[in-house]
């Protein structure tokens, strides 16, 4: 797999991953943080089920973290098929590259937390298999402000494409008029 410098998605070459949103690691995040994750992870949900992007999911050591938050399980619905891990990479954890090669896809939205520890690791590691990736910053965080800079600034440094969940959902629209476009237009007016 080739790592592309196009900061371009391809919707026909691309995959959803959300890592470890999971509730005793959300809980203690701040509510505004906690309200434009869900918003902004179901805002790409709904696209990857609108343009069938697959959609992949893991959680950290579920039996002491729990499962990932019901809004969101909710929204993933027939998706909701975990990856469960102990390493904070999810690289590290066999089913995951098993999963990425029947994907076979060679691009990644990255979403999840906390950004400097899971997130981080896994985007590096995916990086360094060659799949370009783009973390909306948007839609990953950390407990504090400055550890979810300082994992956005090493994954931009490895190579990954720091964007905004916005920013992917026209690049993957990629026209207004299509059905797909009438079916986010309402939903990105959200809160």
């Amino acid at each position: 797999m080739e790592n592309r410098a196009s900061p371009v998605p391809n919707r026909n070459d691309i995959l959803l991953l959300l890592i470890d949103i999971q509730e005793k690691l959300f809980k203690p995040m701040p509510p505004a943080v906690q309200s434009q994750m869900i918003h902004n992870i179901k805002l790409l949900l709904a696209l990857a089920k609108k343009i069938e992007i697959p959609i992949l999911v893991t959680e950290q050591y579920p039996k002491g973290l729990g499962e990932t938050i019901p809004e969101l399980k909710g929204a993933l619905d027939d998706n909701y098929s975990p990856i469960t891990k102990l390493s904070f990479s999810c690289c590290g954890e066999e089913r995951f590259p098993q999963k990425l090669q029947e994907i076979n896809k060679s691009q990644m939205i990255v979403t999840g937390m906390e950004t400097h520890v899971c997130v981080l690791q896994t985007a590096l590691g995916i990086l360094a298999q060659g799949y370009q990736i783009f973390v909306p910053r948007d839609a990953v965080c950390s407990r504090k402000k400055a550890d979810w800079q300082t994992g956005l600034n090493l994954m931009h440094s490895g190579g990954a494409i720091i964007t905004s969940t916005e920013t992917i959902i026209f690049q993957l629209l990629e026209k207004a008029g299509t059905d797909e476009f009438k079916y986010m237009s309402p939903l990105l007016k959200g809160p």
